[in-house]
Order: C-alpha cells, then structure tokens, then sequence
C-alpha cells in the first residue's frame, strides 16, 4: 500500500515537473548540443560538456586582469561566428569596438546597449567611500541610476528573445554594490530565459548569482610582459585559470588557458 502511494506521490510530482529539487541528486547531463553555447575553445568545451547552457543563468567572474572580459568576447564571437545574434549590455560604457572587431565578434550581430561612462574619478572616490554608492545627488546617484538602467536594459532584452548569447557586464561594479542588488533580480531573469534558447551570461568581479542549471567560471589570472624599458613594455600574454562550478550539473574541475596579444587583439590558445 506503502509503495503504491509512494509512486502515485512520484508520477504526479513528475507530472507537474516537481521532481526534481536543487538538492536532488542527479546523474551528469549531457544534453543536445544544441541546447549549449559552445566558446570554439576545446579545453573550455570539453570541460564545460559542451558549452553554456541554454535558458540558464551562468557567470563569469574574476577580478581585473584575470581574463574576465577576454574569454566573455570570445563565447560572444564564437556565437556571432556561428550566424545568432548576441546582445551585451555594457553597464558603464567600457566595450572597445576595434578590440571586440579584433577578436572575431561580427559587429553586425550584436546588440550593444551602452550605459553612462563613469570617469576614472567618480570611480575611484566610490570605490573609497562605497557606503556613499546610492547617495543622491552626484556621482554616486549617478553610479546607482546607471546600474538599475543597465538590468531593466537587460530584462527589455531577455524579453525580446531571438538572441543566443545575452551577457550584462557588472565586472567594474564594487562588490559591496553588487550585494545590494536583490536578488529577486536574477530570478525573474531565470524566469525569462527558462525554456528558451539563450543564454544569459554575468560578467562580474566575484561570484554573484547563477541559476541552478547554470555555471560558474571562475578565472584567475597571471599576465606576462615585453619590452625592455618602461615605455617598450606591452602586455604579452595572459595565463588563466578557470574553475568550473556548478553542483547541479555537475561539471567541476579547473581548465588552464592562455591568451595571447597579437597585434592588438586577443586570441586564445
């Protein structure tokens, strides 16, 4: 009777898609390759099962120098590359057209929403006095408006859909503002994408959100310099390491990667 009752209980939570918790213990996925944003990088793919998932939430985080930015252009030129569009919301106005040309995004698909440039200033005396961030009037009001532009940007984007790649860069956002984002924020972006076929990606110093079919690229990162004298030096290469993590899916482990200045651009290798 006990047993009967138990698998009555089962089929209809299967039913209603209730089966399955995030601490449900599940088996390594290995889905369509479609449903996966491949980064054309072999050792991040084969790590990564395939890519990105699709209609989930991932991040990529790290602090500055660690090749944050380099590998989001290269998931984004990879997507481009394969014929879908991509959108980035750039928080403070911080994108280099020529650089992102440069490392193979096709500008013609992608959607670059820009945001208000924060100068240097208005940067360093936030970062001084972080407690001061949504203040107004003045820069720091200026800082706050900016950011709640940027994620309603993100939302009117996600909510148009047709893209394969939708990335927001928080990357130069103080951790102690990020925290105050709620973080009711990133479940209705979930809630956006769930089902979809793009895949949202956060650019950020530290880890800060995923959804629970989402990733976590955590990158660390050494650079490398030429030149002899202190005008000739020139940065060289970037020696990364990305740490992959997501308990629901499974996909641990740690992936090194290089990327290499040639000429004025970034191509990883």
């Amino acid at each position: 009777m006990a047993n009967s009752a138990r698998a009555a209980l089962e089929s209809a939570l299967r039913v209603r898609k209730l089966d399955r918790t995030l601490t449900t213990a599940l088996e390594p996925e290995r889905g369509d390759p479609s449903m996966l944003v491949a980064t054309d990088v072999a050792s991040l793919d084969a790590a990564l099962r395939g890519g990105l998932p699709r209609g989930q939430l991932s991040e990529i985080a790290g602090p500055r120098s660690s090749g944050r930015t380099s590998l989001l252009c290269q998931v984004i030129a990879a997507a481009t590359r394969r014929g879908e569009i991509a959108a980035l919301v750039d928080t403070f106005d911080r994108l280099d057209v020529a650089s992102a040309d440069s490392a193979g995004i096709v500008l013609d698909r992608l959607l670059w929403v820009r945001g208000q440039a924060i100068t240097r200033m208005q940067d360093a005396g936030l970062r001084t006095h972080p407690d001061t961030w949504s203040a107004t009037p003045g820069p720091s009001g200026l800082f706050e408006r900016t950011i709640d532009r940027a994620l309603k940007a993100l939302n009117l984007v996600l909510q148009a859909g047709g893209f394969g790649v939708v990335a927001i860069d928080l990357a130069d956002v103080p951790p102690v503002a990020l925290k105050r984002i709620p973080f009711t924020t990133w479940l209705r972006v979930q809630r956006i994408i769930e089902g979809s076929d793009t895949a949202c990606v956060l650019l950020t110093p530290e880890p800060l959100s995923r959804s629970a079919g989402g990733l976590t690229l955590a990158l660390t990162g050494r650079s490398s310099w030429a030149g002899d004298s202190e005008r000739s030096r020139r940065l060289a290469s970037l020696d990364c390491t990305t740490r992959i993590v997501s308990p629901r899916r499974r996909v641990d482990g740690e992936v090194a990667l290089r990327a290499i200045a040639r000429d004025s651009y970034w191509s990883p290798r």
